[in-house]
């Protein structure tokens, strides 16, 4: 695990320039630094020493010195890569993935990426073509961004290490806000730095003499296949083992995190660490550590945890929308941040139980297509003339129930933790909303997906948006800002490929959600794990917010300069009071808006002062 960055420019001066962007990368790799420059490129690298710790330093050449590749990630399979590769006649001078990369390019091209199975994040230069090739792994476990202005273009696997170039120009992008405030994160290709994009999953790019060319090379398609649920059971339980043990691949030790729930209880369980790290609060509903501690114990391995307090929580807010490089509304980046310092002081790489859920069907929200069945029997048109009459009523249960299951997927679904309806969100803005409508954002996944079931439709939305663009966000910035490396042996290629043909009745029930993983894992975990809710490192934020400081602590930053000048700030205030008060659940909405201001100060006034 590390961290690239780099550009191309034909000004001068590159040595200090990469130097400065590299430093500010430097959590992401403190062992070693290597860089190559030449009239046109400068790429750098940050290293965290995980596999060849001796000969691994980038970036690392081809036999012929005319290519080179700084690389970010893990490759699984890189040994059986490599024996492929020697008996075609290449030669190795390490004993690392990622020169099996660079080897695989120049024998399989753009072909290699296939069959690649890991988390990556790679640029190749191609010191003949003057070319520069880039990759993002299927699930987009790895981040990559660049930015482009003419000829000059940049990448790097944070934003931050573009803030130290000066040809970089930091402005804000106002454009994504409303998606954001919908979302809950910047869910298309944009972020809140203008003409600075991310690479999406499964894609590469080349670019050559002030041209950029991003091609797809993977597609997220499902293919149901009906068979009997013990046959189900015994491939998830194969494959898994077989994941588990790719993932603990690595030339330092291993450990894991672990909470209550069924997807990194069986990880623990199929891996057995001998370190395990679980954090939680004195509220006890929010508090899975003694779960935890309990499994640790049967498995005879050790657990360390820790209580987070709403000071320590809110005190360190501002240093992880730094890390994040954009505002994430997630309350469970801090659950992530503590837990990942805890283990930093141990380890540097932890297997962590990100995709169980968007692969296996572990949302309730899925549940919905089989609890609601008797509804969905009513003739669509009668249901969606019911929907829009309810549209115009006031948010209640019923009420939304009934907007709901009167939508299309299509139409109305943007994943599991939507927060502002569209109307809602422009009502709060001063600004006008340039954003793409929820529909258009999610077309292209809607129509890859046409004719399949709804429950595949909701998981291939989550998994292109959600996962990608949150759980993925926040769990590679988190890790990386203690300097370890997070890996998720669920968000595995082979692992979706059975997930990918799991029929319905196999995911959810009225009973339950990833029926057919929870009996999997029966098989590995000592208690009752495999069978208890997921909790997700909860959070205690909407009891908090109704306690006098942190009202008052949100109650200030909505009345800031920045929010005055992009919010209604009336309409805020009245959200906090309504919520302060139990009028009305709404802190999600409320912390989405004050994650938002948080980053905005962190990255352009206090930089700025």
């Amino acid at each position: 695990m590390c961290g690239i960055t780099g550009y191309i420019s034909k000004k001068k001066n590159k040595e200090k320039i990469l130097k400065d962007m590299l430093f500010q990368i430097v959590h992401r790799g403190p062992d070693d630094e290597g860089y190559y420059i030449d009239d046109i490129v400068a790429l750098g690298h940050r290293r965290l020493s995980i596999i060849d710790l001796n000969t691994g330093k980038q970036p690392i050449f081809n036999e012929k010195k005319d290519k080179l590749i700084t690389f970010n990630g893990e490759i699984y399979n890189y040994r059986e890569i490599k024996k492929e590769l020697q008996k075609k006649g290449h030669q190795f001078t390490t004993t690392t993935d990622t020169e099996v990369i660079l080897h695989g390019y120049e024998e399989y091209g753009v072909d290699i990426l296939k069959k690649l199975r890991g988390m990556f994040a790679f640029v190749i230069w191609d010191t003949k073509k003057k070319e520069l090739f880039g990759a993002r792994d299927y699930f987009g476990i790895k981040p990559l961004y660049y930015y482009h202005d003419k000829e000059f273009f940049m990448y790097g696997s944070e934003i931050k290490s573009f803030l130290k170039n000066p040809e970089f120009k930091k402005e804000l992008n106002t454009d994504i806000l409303p998606a954001y405030l919908r979302f809950n994160y910047t869910p298309t290709e944009e972020t809140f730095f203008k003409n600075v994009y991310k690479l999406k999953p499964g894609h590469y790019f080349r670019f050559k003499e002030g041209h950029l060319d991003i091609q797809s090379y993977f597609e997220l398609t499902f293919d149901q296949k009906e068979r009997s649920f013990d046959e189900i059971v015994d491939e998830i339980s194969k494959v898994m083992k077989d994941s588990a043990s790719h993932h603990m691949i690595s030339d330092v030790e291993v450990g894991s995190f672990l909470s209550s729930g069924i997807d990194s209880s069986y990880l623990v369980a199929l891996t057995k660490p001998d370190k395990t790290y679980t954090v939680g609060y004195d509220i006890p509903k929010y508090d899975e550590i003694r779960y935890a501690q309990d499994l640790a114990k049967q498995l005879h391995i050790n657990n360390t945890s820790k209580k987070i307090s709403k000071e320590e929580y809110f005190d360190v807010i501002p240093k992880i929308m730094y890390h994040l490089d954009e505002p994430l509304a997630d309350p469970a980046a801090v659950a992530l941040y503590f837990v990942a310092e805890l283990a930093s002081r141990d380890v540097k790489v932890v297997l962590s139980g990100e995709g169980a859920d968007e692969f296996f069907g572990g949302y309730n929200i899925y549940r919905a297509e089989v609890d609601v069945s008797f509804y969905n029997k009513i003739p669509y048109p009668i249901r969606h003339f019911i929907a829009t009459l309810c549209s115009f009523l006031p948010q209640r249960r019923g009420i939304n129930f009934l907007v709901r299951r009167g939508q299309k997927i299509e139409d109305g679904y943007i994943g599991v933790n939507a927060v502002y309806p569209e109307k809602e969100a422009r009502k709060i803005l001063k600004i006008e909303d340039k954003s793409k409508s929820n529909k258009e954002i999610i077309r292209s996944v809607c129509e890859l997906q046409k004719g399949q079931s709804n429950i595949i439709k909701r998981q291939a939305i989550d998994i292109q948006f959600w996962l990608i663009n949150d759980i993925f966000q926040k769990a590679d910035k988190m890790t990386m800002a203690h300097s370890i490396e997070g890996r998720v042996p669920f968000t595995d290629i082979e692992v979706f490929k059975v997930a990918r043909t799991l029929p319905d009745s196999a995911k959810v029930t009225k009973e339950n959600t990833k029926v057919a993983l929870r009996q999997a894992a029966k098989r590995d975990i000592p208690n009752e794990s495999y069978n208890k809710k997921k909790l997700g490192f909860p959070v205690p934020l909407r009891e908090w917010m109704r306690e006098e400081d942190i009202y008052l602590e949100i109650k200030d930053a909505f009345q800031s300069d920045i929010c005055q000048k992009l919010f209604k700030t009336e309409k805020l205030l009245k959200l906090l009071e309504e919520h302060r008060h139990n009028k009305k659940d709404n802190y999600k909405k409320i912390w989405t808006v004050y994650t938002f201001l948080v980053w905005y100060h962190e990255f352009f006034e206090k930089m700025e002062s």
